[in-house]
């Protein structure tokens, strides 16, 4: 039988604090109340010996003379205990605590010709001290204990909240969030001592400054690459249409054709990765886009719409993805490719050997394949892309039966008129 999983919160710095915190302050209480308990108790019990000796010495005085005995003395009185008066047969003298008629009672004794001579001393006061200073070291302790782990817990939720906000912008920051920062106020002024979070927050803040310029220095080098190489490649292209017919005019009007694809991919990751694009809303039918797209790839691609929607979005980014995804499907994947329309979700379905791994977990990488056949990975690139502008999701995932689907969904267009009727 497995043992019951700990709930999650007992997994918190915050939780291990304050068991910590607590531990110690028992701990610690505990040793103290000990320390002071043994202490005046021995003292109260070494006092009320050393007065008992004294009287057992008065009484011994008042025996030799032949006098009276006092009330709270005697020889071999009743009650006395038995260890004490064989001590007192043995010619020593001693003392203890006992019950004596149902009260605290302390007992000193002494020899008296082969008796015990002793006299007794109400105890009960003493008693009553002890036991009120037990008490009330209880009572200090709890309530210290209690203090203490206020305090001490404020205090980890102080550094933890911050540890939090560490957390979160980190999380942002591997979402694609460049511009989180921790900002601490304690990293922004150097006089100012730093404790190990703040230097956490600073180094993190450096790090995502650092990532920033590089990411942007790259995607600057990819732009301006792309943006260079349209000029010689449109003359390039132009050059090659004036070619003769034959084979190496057809391999070169080929090959500049794919770089021209290569550039204007490039321009258009650069575009996502500045963040720069505008959407153009509009109402659409999705099942008639998506037959569109279809009849524009000039691909054996069967549609089928099982429930038509309508939906606002940016129709020419829509087009675009569906023609990644079919276009993806049939370099990477095998037939049929399928197309389906079930309400705001469009999925495309190869039956080839799947997306691979990496993609499943991490999703599409650019200049990145592993199927063998022509690509740079920049199409599903572009696809999440736009997906993410226009704020549709898009879902790589393998087939129940084999091969790969891509599943787009789109935020659907509610008519007013048949949302007032549906109140």
């Amino acid at each position: 039988m497995r043992a019951p999983r700990r709930p999650a919160w007992t997994a918190t710095l915050t939780w291990k604090a304050a068991v910590f915190i607590a531990v110690m302050c028992c701990a610690l209480a505990a040793l103290l109340g000990v320390l002071v308990h043994v202490s005046v108790t021995g003292q109260t019990v070494s006092d009320s010996r050393d007065k008992a000796m004294a009287r057992l010495t008065e009484v011994t005085g008042l025996y030799e003379a032949g006098e009276p005995l006092p009330r709270f003395a005697g020889v071999d009185p009743p009650g006395l205990p038995a260890s004490l008066r064989a001590l007192a047969a043995r010619g020593e003298r001693g003392t203890m605590v006992t019950e004596y008629e149902g009260r605290p009672t302390m007992w000193a004794a002494g020899p008296a010709d082969g008796r015990a001579l002793a006299v007794r001393l109400d105890y009960t006061q003493s008693a009553e001290t002890i036991d009120a200073l037990d008490r009330s070291i209880l009572g200090s302790s709890v309530l210290a204990i209690g203090a203490t782990l206020l305090v001490g817990v404020f205090a980890v939720t102080r550094v933890t909240r911050r540890l939090h906000l560490t957390a979160q912008v980190a999380r942002r920051i591997s979402a694609g969030d460049l511009d989180a920062r921790v900002d601490d106020p304690r990293t922004k002024d150097p006089s100012r001592p730093q404790d190990e979070v703040a230097t956490v927050s600073g180094a993190l803040d450096t790090m995502a400054s650092s990532l920033q310029r590089k990411l942007q220095t790259e995607q600057r080098f990819t732009a301006d690459v792309a943006h260079e190489l349209r000029t010689p490649l449109t003359g390039l292209s132009a050059a090659a249409e004036l070619l003769p017919e034959g084979r190496p005019s057809e391999l070169v009007r080929d090959r500049v054709r794919a770089m021209r694809g290569l550039t204007e991919d490039l321009l258009e990751i650069s575009r996502l990765d500045a963040r720069t694009e505008t959407v153009d809303l509009a109402v659409h039918e999705l099942g008639p886009l998506a037959e569109r797209v279809v009849r524009a790839s000039g691909t054996d691609t069967e549609v089928r719409v099982v429930r038509d929607a309508t939906v606002e979005t940016d129709r020419r980014r829509v087009e675009r993805v569906l023609g990644n995804l079919v276009a993806n499907a049939h370099k990477h994947g095998a037939p049929p490719v399928v197309v389906t329309v079930d309400g705001p979700v469009v999925s495309v379905r190869d039956h080839g050997p799947g997306y691979p791994a990496y993609l499943l977990e991490s999703g599409p990488q650019r200049f990145r394949t592993e199927s063998g056949g022509k690509g740079h990975g920049l199409g599903l690139t572009i696809a999440v892309g736009q997906a993410g502008v226009i704020g549709a999701e898009l879902v790589f995932a393998t087939a129940p039966d084999g091969g790969a689907e891509a599943r787009l969904r789109l935020p659907e267009y509610v008519h007013l008129a048949a949302a007032e009727s549906e109140e």
